[in-house]
């Protein structure tokens, strides 16, 4: 089978390359997924720069956490799939739910890879596909979906209706967290630096857009032209956390995210003054990942593939991703 890897020491997404791998075996517990669509996330180039958590991989890896497709094999004991089954894989292999439990997650060099025509997971690494989907589309929610469903929808503050959200740029969490926020009848305001950009997000349905460029102060202008955002999905970091506290509501919550940027965290007294809380936000578990496909299957809801690359162009698709014209998911497909 062919399978894009990354080698031991990789400091950039320059160094993938493709290979042959023997076909994956399964063994009791497991099964073979043969994905035929893959997205990419942010942290896949973390990973790919030797900048994620434990930093530099230390020997050959298949990268991505995100894929779809079909069940080709299974081992002794499974029962909850079978052969032909549609599935996405779970981003954390072992965190089927509950409190966080971070155990391996796909793609980090530790891990196995979802960028291959096949990859052996846990059973319980698997979870069907939303019925209303098709593999790409349902490729771009193992990270950033789940990652935005918890966001909104987990911790002890779940979004209501007629509340306002706030999201942060054009990437895949925010234009996913978007798309459920207004399926929830809730009221988004985004931001970008492009004004091209912040049309396609109007046409996605966005209430209210800001060109961070032209408002620098835009967190101060949520709060004082929209009287403060609910929930904001901060995928910025330490860079954009000062803003978005200003932007809070009362009682409002900060989904933390991002790591985009990085450094000392800025002043937190501004939460004092309208009694809100950040809540950290790492993915999530597998209930939740079943939880979104089912409110997508209930509601309907598509999402933003800004590009969509064949597998022998995952590298070129990387360079998408990192970009400036990249927009919502860069997808991977096969055939």
């Amino acid at each position: 089978m062919r399978a894009w890897l990354l080698p031991e020491g990789s400091d950039g997404f320059d160094k993938l390359y493709l290979d042959e791998l023997p076909d994956p075996e399964p063994g009791p517990g497991e099964v073979v997924v043969a994905p035929t669509a893959w997205s990419l996330n942010y942290r896949d180039f973390a990973v790919a720069s030797g900048k994620y958590f434990g930093g530099a991989i230390t020997e050959p890896s298949v990268p991505l956490s995100d894929g779809a497709g079909k069940i080709v094999a299974v081992g002794e004991g499974v029962k909850s799939v079978r052969v032909g089954d549609k599935v996405q894989s779970t981003f954390f292999q072992g965190w089927i739910d509950g409190p966080p439990k971070f155990v391996p997650a796909l793609g980090d060099g530790k891990a196995p890879g979802m960028l291959a025509e096949k990859v052996v997971l846990s059973e319980h690494g698997v979870i069907p596909m939303a019925r209303s989907l098709d593999e790409q589309q349902a490729s771009c929610l193992p990270c950033a979906g789940v990652t935005a469903w918890n966001a909104l929808f987990e911790g002890g503050n779940p979004l209501k209706a007629g509340q306002k959200v706030l999201v942060l740029g054009t990437g895949g969490v925010s234009l996913i967290a978007l798309k459920l926020a207004k399926a929830a009848g809730a009221e988004v305001i985004a931001t970008s630096s492009s004004d091209e950009k912040l049309e396609q997000v109007k046409a996605l349905g966005a209430d209210h857009t800001i060109n961070y460029k032209d408002i620098p102060e835009w967190g101060a202008h949520v709060r004082d032209t929209f009287g403060g955002a609910d929930k904001i999905i901060e995928v910025g970091g330490t860079g954009t956390l000062k803003q978005s506290m200003d932007a809070c509501a009362m009682l409002a919550e900060i989904a933390l995210i991002g790591v985009l940027t990085q450094g000392d965290p800025p002043d937190t007294h501004a939460l004092m003054f309208t009694g809100s809380s950040i809540r950290g936000i790492f993915v999530g578990s597998a209930r939740m990942a079943r939880d979104l496909n089912a409110f997508i299957d209930k509601h309907h809801i598509t999402f933003p593939i800004g590009k969509t690359f064949a597998f022998e162009e995952a590298d070129q698709a990387y360079a998408h991703g990192w970009g400036p014209d990249s927009f919502g998911k860069t997808v991977i497909a096969l055939g």
